[in-house]
């Protein structure tokens, strides 16, 4: 049943919007996340520089290294095997078209959510999604659906899933039993989560920039290293996304849009544009102009999806692995011990659980927001013990329900955001 309705959800419908949404933005901006990259580049990296602002605001530097945590995850690697593994390489050039669409989505999203943003009665921030669509779009029905949706979401593929694969990779790469990997993880979210957002932020910026500097450091290493297969690599890339072969003849229609839905949803899975998640890591940064915080989801995304799962996708096509028999993680271990032995095994497993940990705390902060929304009192105390509880479990139990309750409540989170951007739609614009 709900295999059904995701594939209702994730099918044409919630595709065509997002994407639709999306190259409607690209049109009305002119292409703005194309002409202006090196503007969002130079905003970003200067941003890098400040301090944190106090007052429950965190330094820009924190507020992407948060959002890029909880992009980051686990998906980036064994979400990327998959892609290849279901669609081929020609996935690979439709997750670039989800992104480079996606971009100004999450740029519409930070932007209404730091134009709208507002103090709640403790004191805290209240911004993103959840204050555009109560005070943008004043629904606060609208609201209400995407804070449920998004508490779900983060107990889910948030923290049940992401502690499931560090888990299993703990166990497969260093014999740590689930029950242990799961109270050392509850316990380490705890002393980070129970912090508040000054400490998520400062652990996700301690933590992500590093772990993906390295990731892409290796990558860059082992394709110096097989270098003589890089234009193969991108031959097949584009060879595929279009339905030619090697030899210029044409394959199936059917295999070409298999190819173009699997390069997509995996997109979208990775970046989360237009899910709306950004807008909420965002709300506490102590950017001013809303343009500001827009920029920073656009490389974001870019970080995400064209810098980190490329890397991935183009380390396991020049690694001449051909197993068929092996997909997600364990294809791309496969890929990284072609030319780095043991390393390469031993590197991927620690990543993994590394990704999974920083997309663990990124989400976190989604879900206490979305949990204080629906309830100021109550909610925040009430969602860390619930979210620590869950560590625990996500460990020990098998997560196929888990995973598809998830894509279910990932997707349902799209549609209120979608609302909020298409009518607010004249709220945003370029910077000037």
């Amino acid at each position: 049943m709900l295999e059904t309705v995701n594939a209702f959800i994730w099918g044409n419908l919630l595709l065509s919007l997002l994407l639709g949404t999306g190259l409607y933005y690209t049109v009305r901006m002119r292409g703005f996340q194309l002409r202006g990259m090196g503007r969002v580049l130079r905003c970003t990296f200067s941003g890098c520089r400040s301090r944190t602002a106090g007052s429950g605001r965190i330094s820009q530097l924190q507020t992407m290294s948060a959002a890029l945590a909880a992009t980051m995850g686990t998906g980036n690697i064994v979400g990327v095997a998959t892609a290849l593994t279901l669609g081929g390489p020609g996935a690979i050039f439709w997750m670039w078209i989800s992104a480079i669409l996606g971009m100004l989505l999450v740029y519409a999203e930070n932007m209404l959510g730091a134009l709208f943003r507002y103090r709640c009665e403790d004191g805290s921030w209240c911004g993103g999604a959840l204050a555009y669509l109560e005070r943008g779009m004043r629904s606060r029905p609208l609201a209400l659906a995407f804070a449920g949706c998004c508490v779900l979401a983060s107990l889910g593929m948030g923290n049940l899933a992401q502690v499931n694969s560090l888990a299993c990779a703990a166990w497969d790469g260093f014999g740590v039993p689930p029950v242990v990997c799961g109270l050392v993880t509850a316990a380490l979210a705890g002393i980070i989560i129970l912090g508040g957002v000054d400490r998520i932020g400062k652990a996700a910026q301690s933590l992500i920039l590093p772990l993906s500097g390295l990731y892409l450091l290796c990558g860059v290493v082992f394709l110096i290293l097989r270098r003589d297969a890089l234009g193969e690599a991108f031959s097949s890339i584009f060879r595929g996304a279009f339905g030619l072969t090697a030899v210029g003849s044409g394959i199936s229609g059917a295999a070409v849009r298999r190819c173009i839905n699997i390069g997509l949803r995996r997109g979208v899975f990775s970046n989360e544009a237009g899910l709306g998640s950004a807008s909420l890591l965002h709300a506490a940064g102590e950017a001013e102009d809303p343009c500001v915080q827009g920029m920073c989801g656009i490389f974001e995304v870019f970080a995400d999806t064209i810098l980190c799962c490329t890397m991935t996708a183009l380390v396991i096509l020049c690694s001449g692995v051909t197993d068929p028999t092996l997909e997600g993680a364990a294809l791309v271990m496969a890929a990284f011990s072609a030319r780095f032995g043991a390393f390469g095994r031993i590197f991927i497993t620690l990543s993994v659980m590394l990704f999974a940990f920083a997309t663990l705390i990124g989400w976190s902060v989604c879900g206490e927001s979305a949990a204080r929304y629906l309830s100021p009192r109550w909610g925040s105390c009430v969602y860390r013990i619930c979210f620590l509880f869950a560590c625990m479990i996500g460990a020990v139990q098998d997560l196929t329900l888990v995973w598809q309750l998830s894509d279910l409540f990932n997707g349902l989170m799209a549609f209120p955001n979608l609302i909020g951007l298409i009518g607010l739609r004249r709220h945003v614009h370029p910077p000037a």
